[in-house]
């Protein structure tokens, strides 16, 4: 793509510099700042965002009735908390991953449900803001009633080492909500989500293999992703199977209401969410929620998702399904279901 060529024309650029001493001191200048200023958007864009503020420190038990204030100023990405009775309670339930699988789907889905109280933003506590501590991370939590059930989705937790330990010290009981998709297409989705906002990035062919077609490269985020079983490995030395619920979000596209059902089963809801509250949407080419009693209009996520993914030559799809196909059919055999992405 365009960033790839200029990275290469800043090469070439300095090799032609030599005729003259004045050619030497100008021109290389131009291609290297422009190859250090795409590869510096590119590293930012890959780099972990900053936890969220915190308007006041955390009450370790603060009073049911209390009223809240949104976490940080109104305006900035805060994560909003909501008022009314109730307590705040650690999740009982975490949607732990996958990026650019579905996992907002799912959660805005699961929020239709009356005893589902669940934090729009992620928090990213137990990979990037632990060190806030427990009593913070409750301080951010929706209120809840008995029976309810507190939620938070934050993907990156699949895949960070320290998460497991992390999650297991503050609940062994946690249910584990892992959303996943077929890798090739979830790669392609990651680069094309952060060539959106870093347009001058390489090609996804130079970002996923090493010397052109040469060995994979699973330092790439975006590749290293969707090695699956290799992460579920990590979080098998503490949580037994029975504590996840692996959701495919091609079926989460194709059946949301099904889906949807399995994930209300696996966290002991009566199925609310049915197929009466979707919609396909043949525009976005997922399903939508349809107009709430009362609401004013259907209801889609936004308009970064559903964007379209960038034309990547098949011989780089097909090298790519070889690569996770090894991978992909042991996570089949780990969880009991096959996902039918070869």
């Amino acid at each position: 793509m365009a960033g790839s060529g200029g990275l290469g024309g800043g090469a070439g650029g300095g090799q032609g510099a030599g005729a003259g001493q004045g050619a030497a001191l100008r021109v290389p200048r131009a291609p290297l700042l422009l190859a250090a200023l795409v590869l510096g958007a590119y590293c930012l864009c890959a780099l972990p965002g900053r936890c969220p503020p915190a308007a006041r420190a955390p009450v370790p038990a603060p009073a049911p009735a209390e009223p809240l204030r949104a976490v940080g100023p109104r305006g900035a990405p805060g994560l909003p908390v909501a008022s009314g009775p109730g307590r705040r309670r650690f999740p009982q339930a975490l949607i732990v991953g996958v990026k650019k699988g579905g996992t907002r789907a799912l959660l805005e889905f699961l929020r239709l449900h009356p005893d589902v109280r669940a934090l729009g933003s992620e928090p990213h506590f137990f990979d990037r803001c632990y060190e806030r501590g427990l009593a913070w991370y409750r301080s951010l939590m929706p209120r809840t009633l008995d029976g309810q059930i507190t939620l938070e989705k934050t993907p990156s937790y699949f895949v960070t080492r320290e998460a497991p330990g992390r999650i297991h010290g503050m609940s062994p009981d946690t249910k584990l909500i892992v959303v996943v998709r077929n890798p090739v297409t979830r790669a392609i989705s990651d680069y094309a989500q952060t060539l959106s906002k870093t347009p001058g990035l390489p090609s996804f062919r130079a970002l996923a293999f090493r010397h052109g077609l040469g060995p994979v490269d699973t330092a790439w985020s975006a590749v290293r992703i969707g090695l699956y079983a290799q992460h579920l490995t990590n979080w098998l030395r503490l949580f037994p199977l029975s504590r996840f619920l692996f959701v495919s979000g091609e079926r989460l596209v194709s059946d949301p209401a099904g889906e949807v059902g399995r994930v209300q089963d696996f966290l002991g809801l009566k199925r609310v969410v049915t197929d009466k509250h979707f919609y396909f949407n043949a525009t976005k080419g997922f399903p939508c929620l349809k107009k709430a009693q009362g609401g004013s209009r259907p209801r889609c996520l936004g308009k970064s998702k559903g964007r379209p993914h960038p034309r990547v030559p098949e011989a780089v799809v097909r090298r790519l399904r070889d690569f996770y196909r090894p991978f992909n059919r042991r996570f089949y055999q780990m969880t009991g279901q096959d996902f039918g992405w070869d």
